[in-house]
């Protein structure tokens, strides 16, 4: 008998890469290999790269130098994801003994590269061009969360923002056709999930490649499948945001009612000087939007704070928006230079200390605008959906339609399964999450 083929994954980074990740388990376990949890039991070791955030590559490869010593036993390494695209065949000179590497571009030809490695050689790639048109569709995605299943509708980016590496490492946006996009949906719902988060590193820049759907369109077919009683999204973009689609998650009361856009900066000559292609006035318009809506939408954002040349009254400007929006979160970043992009030539004369208290100022005020906003919810009765349990509080754990954090009592002896909805009165609130009792 040959001997069994193991593997152990690590995922890096943002809820793409996961996704990314499920995808790739699958392929594994399609192709014979039986997953492990350390990398001592495994015969591949791969990790899954993120490169967004400061000192990304580096985290990884002192991953790979930890591991390093069980090459000699026979164990093969893999570099997955955007360091790998990003670092390409420098890897295999800075870390000899890992024999693949493979941008997320190229995972449809995973059970290809399994079988050159398999063969015995030593110096496998898998890195696309960022033209290419192909995205990696498969029906052997090993789901992990037990109620939530993912599906990617829309791969890379074609933005180019002056801080951002993501074009640089996933490619040019290439969107699925919408059949396939529903016909994944309807797998999903048939398997018991009730829940469908549809992604994309700018989801609403959707283009079908039929012709059939709109973003919003698709939005309101995958919200009507039998089964499903709760659609999100995530990323959007300000620049391709259109009307329709908070007219549609008022028509479609499946469709959560929360959004996720990325502001980055309150000031238009930053906005500029990162290349967003908005202003502050179009952000606002589509905020605008949002606030007339029949339903109350929760509202996220992502604010970079320290980007080269960001004045104090850049950054007043940013605080100012965020007191007139009043989002209900808030993920706060220092800048950091990544590599190959824009930004890299600017000047960074922003001491590190003052971009970490501008982050402290931004985030402290945001906190007191969370505190105010989540007290509205006292006494409200909310569709929650069970995620986990706390067991040493005798809390339940789950998520409201809008994407907030509730903990709540049941009075039962018997936690509820994850997945299922409980009617909640809310009996406390805190800036990060509610507390109730189910009803």
């Amino acid at each position: 008998m040959s001997p069994e083929k193991t593997f152990y994954l690590e995922t890096f980074g943002c809820q793409m890469n996961a996704h990314d990740s499920e995808k790739v388990i699958g392929t594994l376990q399609r192709e014979g290999y039986r997953r492990v949890e350390s990398e001592e039991e495994a015969g591949l070791i791969l990790y899954n790269t993120c490169s967004i955030r400061d000192k990304a590559e580096q985290k990884v490869f002192n991953r790979l130098n930890d591991y390093k010593k069980l090459y000699k036993s026979g164990k093969r390494f893999g570099v997955l994801g955007c360091v790998a695209q990003q670092e390409g065949e420098k890897i295999f000179e800075r870390a000899p003994y890992v024999s693949l590497v493979s941008g997320s571009a190229s995972y449809r030809k995973l059970p290809e590269m399994l079988h050159r490695l398999e063969a015995g050689e030593s110096r496998i790639t898998g890195l696309d061009d960022r033209q290419t048109d192909e995205t990696f569709e498969t029906e052997f995605t090993a789901r992990q969360n037990p109620y939530r299943g993912y599906i990617t509708i829309i791969e890379g980016c074609d933005k180019f923002c002056a801080y951002c590496v993501v074009p640089y490492t996933r490619g040019k946006e290439r969107s699925r056709t919408s059949t396939s996009v529903l016909e994944e949906a309807k797998r999903i719902a048939d398997l018991g999930y009730s829940e469908i988060q549809l992604l994309g590193q700018n989801v609403n820049s959707y283009r079908d490649s039929e012709g059939k759907l709109s973003f919003a369109e698709l939005l309101a077919a995958v919200s009507q499948i039998s089964g499903i009683r709760r659609v999100r999204f995530t990323t959007s973009h300000p620049r391709d945001f259109t009307k329709d689609i908070v007219e549609v998650i008022d028509a479609y009361p499946t469709l959560c009612d929360h959004i996720h856009l990325p502001i980055q900066s309150g000031s238009n000559r930053v906005l500029k000087a990162m290349a967003r292609e908005y202003t502050r006035d179009w952000y606002l318009e589509r905020i605008s939007w949002m606030k007339a809506a029949k339903r109350r939408i929760s509202l996220s954002t992502d604010i970079i704070v320290g980007f080269p040349g960001e004045t104090p009254d850049d950054f007043i400007q940013t605080m100012d928006l965020l007191a007139e929006v009043q989002y209900d979160c808030v993920f706060g970043f220092k800048y950091s230079p990544r590599p190959n992009t824009p930004a890299l030539v600017m000047i960074d004369s922003i001491p590190e200390a003052e971009k970490a208290q501008r982050l402290q100022v931004l985030l402290e005020r945001q906190r007191e605008i969370q505190r105010v906003s989540y007290s509205r919810h006292l006494g409200e009765v909310m569709e929650v959906m069970v995620e986990g349990q706390n067991p040493a509080r005798g809390q339940v754990s789950g998520r409201s339609s809008q994407n907030k954090s509730v903990n709540f009592t049941t009075g039962s002896p018997i936690a509820p399964a994850p997945g299922t909805y409980m009617q909640v009165r809310i009996t406390a609130t805190h800036p990060n999450s509610l507390v109730g009792e189910a009803l």
